[in-house]
C-alpha cells in the first residue's frame, strides 16, 4: 500500500497544499487551529512526516501570558480556582502558556481598578472577577486600548470593551435556588438572600432570579431585605445570627455570595428549632460547603463546573490573546450549573 503523500494529507485535512508544506517546513507561519487541524488528519492516515508536524508545531506555538485576577487569597475557593487555572494553562494547547495569578485583599473599586492595570504590565491577557464599577470598567477600557484583551468570570462586567465572559446563567441559578427552598419547607415563612456585595452582576441577578420566582410562583413566602456580607464569614455569622434571634417565621436563607462558612458556623452553634428547620441554600462546592451538606446545615450547592469553567476560560483568554487586531465581537460562553445535594456529594 503506497504512503500517503501530501496531497493526501491536504485532502484529508481540507486545507490546500501549500498550507500544509507551511505547516511541515514552516516556510510561513499558519493558525495553530489550522495546524492542528493538519496533524490530526496526519494522524488519522498515518502520514508519515507526523513527527516532523508535531515538532513543527510545537517550535511555532505563541508564548502567551495568562494574568489572573482573583478575590481574596485566604479563602480556599479562590486558591483552588488559582490551581486549576494554573493547569488549565499548562494543558492549553495552542500555546506555550505561563500563567500568572494575583489575588485581591481590598475589594473596594479602586484598588481593583489599580490590580488590573499592574496586571496588565505582566500579561498578555487578563481572566478575572470582580465588582462592576465605573472605575473598573474604565480599567477595562484602557486595557482593551492597549490591546491586552479582559475576559470575565463567574461575574460578568458591563464594560463594552470586555472580549468576553465565562459563568452560569445566574437569573436561572437563583430561581433554582428559590425551587428547592419553596419545595422542601412544609410550610411558608420569610426567606432571605447573602450577597457578597450588591455591584457584582452575577450576585445581583442570581438574586433577581431568586425574588422573581417567589413573586410569581410562591407567593406566600415572605422576602426579607438583602444582606451584604462583603464576602466575610464573620459578616454573614453575625447576620445568621441575628435573623435566628428575631425572625421566628424564617425558613429559607440563599447564600448567593461570600461568607457561606460564617452561615454554617452560626448553625452549628445554634441547634435551635429556627435553625434546625432552615433551609439553606449555597454557591460552589468546596472542602467547606461538602461538609455542610454532609452535616444537613446546606440543603443544596449550586455550583459552576469547576474544571470545565477554567478550561473554557483559559481557552477563551487564549483566542483572544491570539486574534488581536481581527474584528471579533465580545463571546459569551454560559456554562450549566451542576446541583449538589447531601445525597450526591
Amino acid at each position: 500500500m503506497a504512503r500517503p503523500t501530501i496531497a493526501d494529507l491536504a485532502k484529508e485535512a481540507n486545507v490546500g497544499i501549500s498550507t500544509v508544506d507551511r505547516v511541515i517546513n514552516g516556510r510561513h507561519p499558519v493558525r495553530p487551529k489550522t495546524a492542528e487541524m493538519v496533524l490530526e488528519a496526519a494522524e488519522r492516515i498515518g502520514f508519515h512526516g507526523l513527527t516532523a508536524i508535531k515538532r513543527r508545531i510545537e517550535a511555532d506555538k505563541p508564548v502567551i501570558k495568562f494574568g489572573f485576577l482573583l478575590k481574596q487569597q485566604h479563602r480556599k475557593l479562590y486558591q483552588m480556582w488559582s490551581e486549576l487555572l494554573t493547569k488549565s494553562v499548562e494543558a492549553f494547547p495552542h500555546a506555550h502558556g505561563r500563567a500568572i495569578v494575583r489575588f485581591m485583599d481590598d475589594l473596594s473599586p479602586d484598588k481593583a481598578a489599580a490590580a488590573i492595570h499592574d496586571l496588565s504590565r505582566e500579561a498578555d491577557v487578563i481572566g478575572m472577577i470582580t465588582s462592576d464599577h465605573p472605575q473598573v470598567n474604565h480599567a477595562v477600557a484602557d486595557l482593551a486600548a492597549d490591546g491586552i484583551p479582559v475576559v470575565t468570570m463567574i461575574s460578568d462586567l458591563s464594560a463594552p470593551e470586555r472580549a468576553g465572559f465565562v459563568g452560569n446563567d445566574c437569573a436561572k441559578k437563583g430561581r433554582t435556588a428559590a425551587w428547592f427552598i419553596a419545595h422542601l419547607n412544609a410550610r411558608p415563612g420569610e426567606v432571605a438572600v447573602f450577597v457578597g456585595s450588591h455591584r457584582y452582576l452575577a450576585q445581583e441577578l442570581c438574586e433577581m432570579g431568586f425574588r422573581s420566582y417567589f413573586r410569581e410562583t410562591a407567593p406566600k413566602f415572605q422576602m426579607l431585605e438583602t444582606l451584604a456580607t462583603m464576602e466575610e464569614p464573620e459578616t454573614a455569622y453575625q447576620f445568621t445570627k441575628q435573623l435566628l434571634a428575631s425572625q421566628e417565621r424564617w425558613v429559607g436563607l440563599y447564600v448567593a455570595g461570600g461568607g457561606v462558612t460564617g452561615v454554617m458556623r452560626a448553625l452549628q452553634e445554634d441547634r435551635g428549632p429556627a435553625a434546625q428547620r432552615l433551609v439553606v441554600v449555597a454557591h460552589e462546592l468546596t472542602n467547606e460547603t461538602r461538609a455542610g451538606l454532609a452535616e444537613g446545615l446546606l440543603k443544596v450547592v449550586l455550583s459552576h463546573p469547576a474544571r470545565q469553567l477554567t478550561e473554557t476560560l483559559v481557552r477563551a483568554m487564549g483566542d483572544a490573546a491570539m486574534n488581536k487586531g481581527e474584528p471579533s465581537g465580545m463571546t459569551q460562553n454560559v456554562l450549566p450549573f451542576d446541583i449538589y445535594t447531601a445525597a450526591n456529594i
